[in-house]
């Protein structure tokens, strides 16, 4: 349309002006709103036969979209979860867009109205005391690599720090002194300080005398001095939790990854008697509703609650087996 900007001047817009600038948008939320419209962009290659740069804002409506979406769950075997994921960072596109280019409100209207797909809310994984104690032995602590693993899943599991929080820590964040805290800049860019307990402080002070592997290197680099990535640390924790399982056969049947480390950690406040408002705190939680799944994963309180009621009486029954007639009759 004549004097309306491009799709792609649209699109730069968004991550320049929208997310980087306005809104100061942390470098995950950017590569997460990046890789979506790189997919959708290869869907609609695919679809149109239409390179990128050649797209009108009209080209991208509504149907288009949630073909985009089902064939994410179809192809590529996204959860429900994912493709809301992919469908928010759409919306908050759509939305910019609704200002920037208002000759297509109808069309933006329509693809702002797609909802969100309902899905299944399982309890939450986390590891008991005894896992936790299996995966912490799992590490060599006679190498660089195994004391720089067992620190670094004590510290996870401890404090309940997200992966990228964990693998972003510097030396400079950490206080070992009185009043030992790990300090970070957590999802939201909420500034927040979490205490470590004695133990924790005394493994990250003996850490912490490693030489350096690089000049400015993060608190757990990876071999070469460099940040661990997300998948450097997915591996680390899949390659110690099968040693640990063999040791622990209960893990066998967990999917442990980085965040499990994250809710052992809120489970462990939890039935210490904590606060679910602290909890919130403790993890940097935008609200503290965010801490329901804890308590619906927490069978200990509901068993002390059940403790705490006067079940009603039951009568037991005596099961009856059908006259052989009526059973003939019942199984055609």
């Amino acid at each position: 349309m004549k004097g309306q900007p491009s799709f792609a001047a649209l699109l730069e817009g968004f991550f320049t002006q929208r997310l980087i600038q306005q809104r100061q948008a942390s470098e995950h939320t950017i590569a997460s709103y990046r890789d979506t419209f790189r997919l959708l962009l290869q869907f609609i290659h695919k679809r149109l036969r239409k390179a990128p740069s050649s797209l009108a804002l009209e080209d991208i409506d509504a149907p288009l979209v949630v073909a985009f979406l089902d064939e994410l769950e179809s192809g590529r075997g996204v959860t429900a979860r994912t493709r809301n994921l992919r469908l928010t960072a759409i919306r908050s596109f759509f939305s910019y867009v609704a200002f920037e280019a208002p000759a297509h409100a109808l069309q933006i209207q329509r693809v702002l109205a797609i909802p969100s797909k309902r899905f299944t809310r399982t309890l939450v994984c986390f590891l008991t005391r005894g896992e936790v104690d299996a995966l912490l032995a799992a590490p060599d602590q006679r190498t660089w690599s195994g004391r720089r693993d067992h620190a670094l899943f004590l510290l996870a599991v401890q404090t309940g720090l997200r992966l990228s929080e964990l693998t972003g820590l510097r030396q400079e964040d950490l206080h070992l002194g009185a009043g030992a805290h790990v300090r970070v800049i957590g999802k939201g860019r909420k500034e927040r300080c979490t205490p470590l307990s004695k133990n924790t402080r005394a493994v990250l002070t003996a850490w912490l005398r490693e030489p350096p592997r690089a000049p400015a290197q993060p608190l757990f680099p990876n071999a070469r001095g460099g940040r661990l990535s997300a998948h450097g640390m997915h591996y680390l924790l899949a390659k110690h939790v099968a040693a640990a399982a063999e040791i622990c056969p209960s893990l066998k049947q967990k999917h442990v990854s980085p965040h499990v480390l994250r809710h052992t950690a809120a489970m462990d406040l939890l039935q210490a008697g904590v606060e679910p408002a602290v909890i919130a705190l403790w993890l940097g939680h935008e609200s503290i509703e965010t801490t329901q799944i804890y308590l619906d994963a927490n069978l200990e309180s509901k068993q002390r609650a059940l403790e705490m009621t006067t079940p009603p009486d039951g009568k037991l029954g005596r099961y009856r087996p059908d006259d052989s007639l009526l059973a003939f009759l019942k199984s055609l």
